[in-house]
């Protein structure tokens, strides 16, 4: 090889570098900015879609600007992840809207000490708030491929205090129960047994009761023999599966 070449071989070399640095440092930017715009609609949601409807735990408000809900959607939905709506997320399943989540949390009361289980992980947005605000979530789903979709995110994010399995999630987790909190993310005709039973006194049962065509959120909160029942709000959900649920059609 000539000095000539050496030298434009030794040049595109450098070039490449040099290309291959701003490629990253362009992209860099992009994911801060990114990360910027998503943290301000993260809090305009707050603002306007929790604290504006009567939302006012700070623990709760707290976790919601923290969560990024755009990382719990498909991708094509990103640009809408916090707009004051449900999102499909595939499998006939829907990620709730950002109020609905919220509301739940706060009704379920859930303390940094609680054991919670999640019935209904669709794409881990809720397991993800719930992390925030409790020692330990267990989560259930009955899609395997929504599962272990899930379980990627959280992992990715860092929640390493969510637990999540497969199956029929109108019977519980009974291996982890009791709970403090048990919040189920789908509409049964009526209350599972196993839920009731799996509630650790003075536990909270967050779960829409009704038809598929709509329901009523209700808490129901465990004191020994008794059982206190709340009516929230009404609401429309997909509905729950499973051996003490709907029948899957």
């Amino acid at each position: 090889m000539n000095k000539r070449a050496g030298c434009k071989q030794i040049l595109r070399s450098r070039t490449s570098v040099w290309y291959n640095q701003q490629v990253r440092q362009a992209r860099k930017g992009r994911s801060v900015k990114a990360g910027e715009a998503y943290k301000r609609q993260r809090q305009r949601m707050v603002e306007q879609q929790l604290k504006r409807r009567g939302i006012t735990d700070p623990r709760v408000l707290a976790a919601m600007a923290r969560v990024p809900r755009h990382a719990f959607v498909p991708r094509v939905a990103e640009p809408v992840a916090y707009a004051d709506a449900a999102l499909p997320i595939g499998h006939g399943q829907s990620i709730s809207q950002p109020y609905i989540v919220a509301l739940m949390a706060e009704a379920a009361r859930i303390g940094p000490e609680d054991r919670v289980l999640e019935i209904g992980t669709g794409s881990g947005y809720g397991a993800a708030v719930l992390a925030c605000l409790a020692k330990e979530v267990y989560s259930i789903e009955r899609e395997q491929q929504l599962l272990e979709e899930a379980r990627e995110r959280l992992a990715a994010l860092e929640f390493h205090n969510v637990h999540l399995r497969c199956g029929d999630g109108t019977q519980g987790w009974p291996e982890h129960a009791p709970y403090d909190a048990i919040l189920v993310t789908a509409a049964a005709p009526a209350v599972p047994p196993p839920l009731m039973a799996q509630l650790a006194e003075g536990g909270r049962l967050v779960i829409p009761i009704g038809p598929r065509s709509s329901q009523t959120l209700m808490r129901f909160t465990h004191h020994g023999e008794r059982v206190e029942e709340e009516a929230l709000v009404e609401v429309r959900f997909v509905p729950l599966i499973g051996a003490h649920g709907f029948a899957d059609d």
